[in-house]
């Protein structure tokens, strides 16, 4: 994948970002593997942001935040679908506030034909262990685990077959947003926990980001490595 045209997908997204918040980045990283493509974003909280999180109003500008994004992420897609010539099916989003951190995952049509980042020293049927082994302390052990090795400090994990029925009755009864909040802090809380994440990627965990697709029963983890 040429590194220019990434380059531009990373800075139209912080112009966007700029436009709609009043703040950009201050740094934006896209990343492309296989159907994948990563977009890591640092150092974005607007001061009207800041002010509420210091108050403790952290859910209500995830809520709102969320709400925006997923506007902007419609006008983002276009771009990135006329850069690249090929059509997204679908988009993750996740944020870590108390990091000042973000990461958008866009799911393509078809694959790059670069080959796929490997490490060789990276153990990937213990990553896909290991983050069973975590699911199954906060719900249940999924039905797929699939690891996408994105580059040497990005790596995603699906997650298919996630819900108990509790959840998937919440789900039909309107309580999507309430179920998502609390499975973020939930989840990511047990992974930075219990995960031995550091031993299997042999390397530092910056940040890692949890995102669901609660309709088709699915969720996307990335790990962000030093």
């Amino acid at each position: 994948m040429d590194q220019e045209l990434l380059n531009s997908i990373s800075g139209y997204t912080s112009k966007l970002l700029r436009k709609n918040f009043g703040k950009g980045p201050q740094s934006c990283q896209s990343s492309i593997s296989g159907n994948l493509l990563v977009i890591y974003i640092r150092g974005f909280i607007s001061p009207m942001e800041e002010v509420l999180i210091n108050q403790g109003q952290r859910i209500e500008v995830e809520r709102a935040r969320t709400f925006v994004i997923n506007h902007l992420l419609e006008e983002l897609k276009g771009m990135i679908e006329v850069s690249l010539d090929r059509e997204i099916e679908g988009f993750y989003h996740d944020w870590n506030f108390p990091n000042n951190s973000g990461a958008v995952i866009f799911i393509l049509n078809e694959m790059e034909r670069d080959i796929s980042y490997v490490d060789p020293t990276v153990d990937i049927p213990q990553l896909e262990k290991e983050i069973a082994r975590i699911s199954y302390l906060v719900q249940k052990v999924p039905d797929q685990v699939k690891v996408f090795p994105i580059s040497s400090t990005i790596y995603l994990v699906e997650r298919i077959g996630i819900l108990v029925r509790i959840e998937q009755s919440l789900i039909q009864k309107g309580f999507e947003e309430e179920l998502r909040i609390a499975k973020d802090e939930l989840e990511k809380s047990y992974l930075h926990r219990y995960g031995k994440f550091h031993e299997i990627f042999n390397k530092q965990v910056r940040d890692i980001f949890v995102a669901w697709n609660l309709k088709d029963d699915k969720s996307m983890i990335a790990f962000i490595l030093h």
